[in-house]
Formats: structure tokens, C-alpha cells, sequence
């Protein structure tokens, strides 16, 4: 008995880490795309951006000789879960470069509230009151973030909402995914999606090919490469220790996020951030914890 709790607290641990890895690795990934957005055209960046990293995960899924296309690659849910796939990257990659990348990480940490209450309205699951209420007060906090009908806002701020509610598409229909797909195959088709969304974009905008710098290069070389890992880290972290241990962690990217975004591009941290990032983070942890009870 006590060896099977050691167990599952080293696990736990492990777990933690690989998740705490994950986050710190996406911030980067997401500073690199906000820089390369200075040369390069959104579109561009996503199509470059999905083209490489699908690369690397058909490589990674030859090595393991699967194959690359079977028939429940384009299943149901799978279609259901690239169409989100391209809202979420498409509009959080636009909110990335036309706001600043602190504001963009809070609001996406909104994702989890949007998934337990999508997941109670069309799943029917079971949610108490409890969580309701702190998915309400989770919803004040983006309110907060975005400040509509004062001032301060700015419909560019309704990209990253919209990237949010992609995201959390994409995790519901992750759910309904067939259990015969394995990660790398996963990774495949979610970055395949993330090219179409570049092209769809690319196409609509009708902005030209721009050829980039050496500097540049290297931001976008540099956006894959922490996109593959963090993305790897982030399925070794839910595979790894118990799922309601390892979640929670997941909040440590909007530390990384505003950190990044004060230091790197001189973005200021504001009352108006904190308290909405604070409403946010709290409404997501007690949701993980009143997820063990009844609701």
C-alpha cells in the first residue's frame, strides 16, 4: 500500500514537471511567432509553422512504423477537431502579433472553464452549482481582460477569445478521438491543420510571399522546433500521474507568458491584468478540485 502511494506521487511529480516543461516551452514558442510576425504575414508564419511540424511528427511516426494515413485519421471527430484546430491556432497566432502576448496568454487560460461548461451542455455532464459559479466568475475575469464598452478596449482583444473557444473545440473533440491514433499521428494532422488555416488566411488577405531574413528564419525555425517539444512534453505530462494532479499546471504558462511579454517586448503588467489573470486561475483550480466531488 505505501509503495503503491510512493508510486503515484513520484508519478504525480514526474508528471508535474513534464507539464511545467510544456508551458514554459509554449510561451517561447509563442514569443518566436510575435517576433517572425514583424517581417512575415500571419498566414505565412502558420502555413511554414504547420508544415514543419507536421514534418517532424511523420518522421517521428515512420520511425515507429505506423502509417501515416489510416481510415480513422478522417473521422468524425477528428474533422470536428481540425475545424478548431484551425479557428484556435488561426486567431491566437492573430492575437499573438496584433496584441501583446501577456493579454493573449491570460485570456487563453479561459480554455478549461469553456471545456467543463461545453462539456455539460452537450455531453451532459454533471456540474453543481459550485463549478457553474466559478466558471461565472472565470467568464468576469476575461470581461475584465477584454474591458468591452470602456476606453481601453479594443476589438483586436476578441481574437484572442476567439482563439480560446477554438482551443477548447479542439479539446473536446480531442476526447471523442479515436484511441487506434497515437501521438505522433495526432501531432501529424493537428499541424496539417494549422497549415490549411495559413493558406485559408493567406488566401483571403491576399498578401504576397514574403521571403525572410536570416533573423527571421531562425524565429520561425525556432517556433517549430518549441512547438514539436512542447507539444511532446505536454503528451508525456497527461500520460504520466494522475490527470487531476498533473492539470493544474497547465497555469504556469500565463507566468511564463506575462514574463516573456514584460521582458521581451516591454509590455507593462497591469492592475487590470492581475486581477483578471487572478479570476481566471482561481476559477480553473477550484473547477480541477470540485471535479473529484459531485460538482
Amino acid at each position: 500500500m505505501i509503495a503503491n502511494i510512493a508510486t503515484d506521487r513520484k508519478a504525480n511529480l514526474i508528471g508535474s514537471i513534464w507539464m511545467v516543461a510544456a508551458m514554459a516551452i509554449f510561451a517561447v514558442e509563442d514569443s518566436f511567432v510575435k517576433a517572425a510576425s514583424v517581417v512575415l504575414p500571419v498566414g505565412q508564419i502558420l502555413m511554414i509553422f504547420g508544415l514543419g511540424g507536421a514534418a517532424v511528427f511523420a518522421c517521428l511516426a515512420r520511425l515507429n512504423n505506423e502509417p501515416l494515413y489510416i481510415k480513422d485519421a478522417v473521422s468524425r471527430p477528428m474533422r470536428i477537431r481540425a475545424y478548431f484546430e484551425i479557428v484556435g491556432r488561426l486567431f491566437y497566432f492573430l492575437a499573438i502579433a496584433f496584441t501583446p502576448l501577456s493579454s493573449a496568454t491570460v485570456i487563453l487560460q479561459a480554455t478549461p472553464l469553456v471545456v467543463v461548461a461545453s462539456a455539460a451542455l452537450l455531453f451532459g455532464e454533471k456540474v453543481g452549482w459550485r463549478r457553474w459559479t466559478a466558471i461565472f466568475i472565470g467568464f468576469v475575469g476575461v470581461i475584465i481582460m477584454v474591458q468591452p464598452g470602456t476606453d481601453s478596449f479594443s476589438v483586436l482583444s476578441i481574437l484572442a477569445v476567439i482563439g480560446m473557444i477554438g482551443f477548447a473545440g479542439r479539446d473536446l473533440a480531442s476526447r471523442a478521438a479515436p484511441a487506434t491514433l497515437s501521438t505522433a499521428i495526432l501531432g501529424l494532422y493537428g499541424f496539417l491543420s494549422i497549415a490549411v488555416a495559413g493558406a485559408m488566411f493567406s488566401v483571403w488577405q491576399g498578401v504576397s510571399f514574403v521571403y525572410p531574413d536570416t533573423g527571421t528564419s531562425l524565429y520561425v525555425l525556432g517556433a517549430i522546433t518549441a512547438g514539436v517539444a512542447a507539444y511532446s512534453c505536454l503528451m508525456k505530462a497527461m500520460r504520466t500521474g494522475e490527470v487531476s494532479a498533473v492539470t493544474p499546471f497547465r497555469y504556469t504558462r500565463l507566468l511564463f507568458g506575462i514574463t516573456l511579454g514584460v521582458v521581451l517586448f516591454d509590455e507593462q503588467l497591469t492592475a487590470v491584468m492581475v486581477l483578471g489573470s487572478g479570476l481566471i486561475v482561481f476559477s480553473g483550480l477550484f473547477i480541477l478540485w470540485r471535479g473529484k466531488s459531485a460538482g
